[in-house]
């Protein structure tokens, strides 16, 4: 553990130092498109955040190779080498939409492509484990296609999701962290080394997404672009691809006792069909509704819109914040709970306690207006926006002159002397670093 926890680390201490290097070269080259009208923010800001998570990609790899408790796991498996050579050409074509806005079409045939590459060095999909069959092998086209399938799902489903400051980076790292403590468990406690690779990926996935949460948070000072989304959501298409199909049941032991307890064991081998699908759900979920949206209205799947799940968030009344707060929650509940089951399928109380806290996600929800206040003792270590402001008398006397008016059915006999009408103030105002501050309430226009 301590050896994952290092390359973590260091991956998360490099891409860090190099994003603000990188935030300079962007507005030099150039990497500021114009504000489009899907876009949340008011001002430009450089992209090209995806240079400092690949030199954190490679910076993690190297580092893990020349640790002696995971320099076996690239001597006796080629997949770090695929990954590498698959997220450099993905990468380069990210850098390039970036910088130059290149076709839909391209970028779909780059993914297929860096997928392929990476099929053709051994990170494929061998077999499936499927319920009530048990292990199918598949043939070569048929582990290809499924690999490819995988691996472009899992790019575009993350570049969808990359809408808001820090959604993105904190959805893929919630969900590497399930992953990691799903495949460390099935290496230790069950000795199979097939899955040290996917848990070498998805440490080194965490620490590229923390490495830059920091200048990603709102208001963000860089955004990753599509060449930091495609690049994370290669790698956790290739985690997710290392083991899958290489968790053999019979090197696990399970098929001991009664047929209930085999059936609850087998639980295990049966998660790597569904961890991919819970670790992209919320993703997943957003990809299918707007290709339906936009087929429906005549549209090109591939057409922007505003129509996206952290849209509507906005929409409602959520701030910019508490939108991707409820984003992080829901992904949470998601994979750690399918995490939990796979480690305990037969307790009750994991079930309650998803279903109670996926109540609690939907009691959010229709609280968008909703500002919770914090003690005063600890006031100082809340953002400004949660904290009690004090009344001075001037106010006072001026909300009870208002509420006498109401009561009195006039309008503006109760204004404070020497106030006068003010504009409201619109959203856009610029924020900290040259970066977008949005109010607390939505700049949608009110639909009802």
């Amino acid at each position: 553990m301590r050896e994952y926890l290092l390359t973590l680390c260091i991956t998360a201490a490099v891409t860090y130092l190099l994003t603000g290097p990188v935030r300079k070269f962007a507005i030099v080259a150039g990497a500021m498109p114009e504000i489009r009208a899907r876009d949340v923010h008011r001002e430009p800001t450089p992209r090209l955040g995806g240079i400092a998570m690949f030199f954190g990609l490679c910076a993690g790899l190297l580092a893990a190779d020349h640790l002696s408790s995971l320099n076996w796991v690239f001597e006796k498996s080629n997949e770090p080498r695929a990954l590498l050579s698959g997220a450099a050409l993905i990468w380069l074509i990210g850098v390039l939409d970036d910088k130059f806005e290149i076709d839909a079409l391209i970028k779909l045939g780059g993914q297929m492509i860096a997928a392929g590459v990476m099929v053709m060095q051994g990170l494929t999909i061998l077999w499936l484990p499927i319920p009530g069959v048990g292990n199918v092998a598949l043939t070569q086209w048929q582990g290809t296609l499924l690999t490819v399938a995988l691996v472009v799902i899992t790019i575009n489903a993350v570049n969808f999701v990359d809408g808001l400051d820090g959604l993105a980076a904190g959805m893929v790292c919630i969900a590497a962290a399930a992953f990691f403590l799903y495949a460390y468990r099935v290496w230790v406690s069950y000795g199979i080394e097939a899955a040290a690779p996917a848990t070498l990926f998805a440490a080194i996935l965490m620490g590229m997404c923390l490495g830059f949460l920091p200048h990603n948070m709102h208001p963000a000072r860089i955004f990753m672009g599509d060449s930091g989304s495609m690049l994370i959501g290669l790698v956790l298409a290739a985690g997710a691809i290392s083991i899958t199909g290489q968790v053999d049941p019979d090197v696990m032991n399970l098929f001991s006792g009664s047929e209930r307890e085999t059936v609850h064991q087998m639980v295990p081998v049966y998660i790597p069909l569904l961890m991919p699908l819970t670790i992209i759900a919320v993703p997943a979920a957003d990809l299918v509704l707007a290709i339906v949206r936009r087929t429906w209205r005549g549209q090109s799947p591939f057409a922007a819109d505003r129509g996206h799940l952290h849209h509507r968030l906005l929409e409602i009344g959520h701030s910019h914040s508490r939108a991707v707060l409820i984003m992080y929650f829901w992904s949470a509940l998601i994979a750690f709970g399918a995490l939990a089951y796979s480690v305990n399928s037969a307790s009750m109380w994991i079930v309650l306690g998803v279903v109670f806290l996926s109540a609690v996600g939907l009691v959010l929800l229709l609280l968008p207006r909703f500002t919770p206040r914090v003690p005063v003792w600890a006031q100082r270590f809340v953002p400004p926006r949660y904290r009690r402001r004090a009344v001075t008398g001037t106010e006072a006397e001026a909300s009870s002159a208002a509420a006498e008016d109401a009561a009195d059915g006039t309008e503006g006999a109760g204004e404070a002397p020497g106030s006068e009408e003010r504009d409201p103030v619109t959203a856009g105002v610029s924020g900290v670093n040259g970066a977008t501050a949005i109010g607390t309430h939505g700049r949608f226009l009110d639909r009802s």
